[in-house]
């Protein structure tokens, strides 16, 4: 019975969304409600309203380290694009090697590295602006789209990553290193069904052609996992991915002085941000001053905020010069206007979730279920929970929503069972995350840009495979965690 009461939390949180009478904010506000009630009443330990006082204080403090980034991320983004005058849409590609080189720059490169600065599906749009080019059925489109979430273990700069790893008490660019191998499983899976749909969307290729995108796919997987392992999370996906599209760019197009011109004036704001941030953290002088100046660290264990340090910091500044220096300052109260707008929600969101998690971790509320899960079910415990974060992940359109909800007790779990803690947690973060590319909201979003709202489950059907691909990897990762021991 006790077990059953432990789990009430999560049960009204699915609850809530699965009857879709409330979405992820106000289902997250009711899961706090109850997990507060279920702790002080039924916590294994002491557990008193000082202890959830601090609970929520840490919660909190763990959700605002990453506000700047889902902030800040969006305002640079809309400022650093925004060109002016709207231009003519651009022709197609002449030929079908080169519409098939264009689907897969905007599937594979461009969406992600999108998404990876702001996150909230913004990767489908930059990669629907640039598959609408193409001839193909609105469905097929769709599907593309979608494959902008492919990296979105790096999306909004890192700050999944980020929060995984504070629920954790782990090292964000550890957990992101460690979930990077699931990444790369999910993506050659990703990529063999990509190959697929492009052959049934009339955009076939050769073993040559086939044979040259993994290449390309493989070496943006290595650049991107050696960034995070010299300049962490954050600025990782940023770092690795724009030098991989300026090339590809390049030789896809072979634009002339011109055009080149043009393209170095509209991302020059991106280049000077990446060149800056990475110096941040590969200069070690730099990197102490900036680390050290008005460093906060209120709770042990919880990450530190260091303003001049914080990336979410710089893409507030950077887009603060760019804007000045395209003559658009008047345009600052509306652009923030639309980034709360657009971010709020998710801003929420992760401050309700971490309370959560902060409020079962600190009662001993996640041990206790891990413990009794894991007393009924032995190792099919570490089978299970995996699956279960990435059809929540999905269906709250969040990773930070099901490591709210699952990181303690998966934590927990791994310690009962004797598993590789590392390995565990970078496998409940995967899981929380690999799911969102058919997630029902991202795929409202990219219904309603490719022109086909109400025909979710048209759409449902194209990305089944991927579905059950990512489940397949997933459920393969698990077993293999239960069964070797460190």
């Amino acid at each position: 019975m006790i077990i059953l009461l432990w789990t009430l939390p999560a049960l009204v949180v699915i609850g809530a969304i699965v009857s879709g009478r409330m979405g992820t904010l106000g289902a997250s506000l009711c899961g706090l409600a109850v997990a507060l009630a279920v702790a002080l009443t039924t916590a294994p330990g002491d557990y008193g309203l000082a202890d959830a006082a601090l609970s929520l204080a840490r919660g909190t403090w763990i959700g605002w380290i990453v506000v700047p980034y889902i902030l800040g991320g969006l305002l640079f983004w809309q400022v650093a694009v925004r060109q002016g005058e709207a231009a003519p849409a651009p022709a197609a590609p002449p030929d079908p090697r080169a519409a098939r080189r264009l689907l897969f720059a905007a599937c594979f490169l461009i969406g992600p590295f999108a998404e990876s600065a702001t996150g909230f599906g913004v990767g489908i749009i930059g990669a629907m602006a640039l598959v609408q080019r193409l001839p193909m059925e609105p469905v097929q489109r769709l599907a593309f789209a979608l494959l902008s979430q492919t990296m979105i273990l790096w999306g909004a700069m890192g700050s999944g990553a980020i929060i995984a790893a504070a629920l954790a008490r782990t090292d964000p660019a550890t957990l992101a290193l460690h979930a990077s191998i699931p990444v790369v499983a999910f993506n050659i899976a990703w990529l063999a069904l990509y190959w697929r749909l492009a052959e049934r969307a009339g955009f076939g290729a050769g073993w040559r052609e086939r044979a040259s995108e993994a290449l390309w796919l493989g070496a943006s997987l290595a650049s991107v996992i050696l960034a995070t392992a010299l300049l962490g999370p954050e600025t990782a996906m940023l770092a690795a991915y724009s030098p991989v599209i300026a090339l590809r760019t390049l030789l896809d197009e072979r634009p002339d002085r011109a055009t080149l011109r043009r393209m170095a004036r509209r991302m020059l704001p991106f280049a000077v941000l990446i060149g800056w941030l990475a110096a941040t953290r590969l200069i070690p002088p730099l990197e102490h001053l900036l680390s050290e100046a008005g460093r906060m660290q209120p709770f042990a264990g919880a990450p530190a905020w260091s303003p001049l340090f914080h990336a979410g910091t710089w893409l507030v500044v950077a887009a603060l010069v760019t804007g000045l220096a395209r003559g658009q300052a008047r345009a600052f109260p509306a652009e923030w206007r639309t980034a709360w707008a657009t971010g709020r929600l998710a801003v929420f969101s992760i401050f309700t979730f971490s309370a959560i998690a902060e409020v079962l971790s600190g009662s001993g509320i996640a041990t206790g279920l891990a413990e009794g899960i894991y007393r009924a079910l032995g190792d099919g415990a570490v089978v299970l929970m995996p699956l279960v974060s990435a059809a929540y992940g999905a269906l709250a359109n969040s990773s930070n929503a099901a490591n709210g909800l699952f990181m303690p007790a998966q934590v927990s779990l791994a310690a009962a069972a004797g598993l590789d803690l590392a390995a565990a947690v970078a496998l409940q973060h995967a899981a929380a995350l690999s799911l969102n590319i058919v997630s029902p909201v991202r795929m409202s979003i990219a219904c309603s840009l490719a022109g086909t709202p109400g025909r979710e489950r048209e759409a449902y059907r194209v990305m089944l495979p991927f579905a059950l691909s990512t489940v397949a990897v997933l459920l393969v990762a698990a077993l293999l965690l239960a069964l070797v021991r460190p």
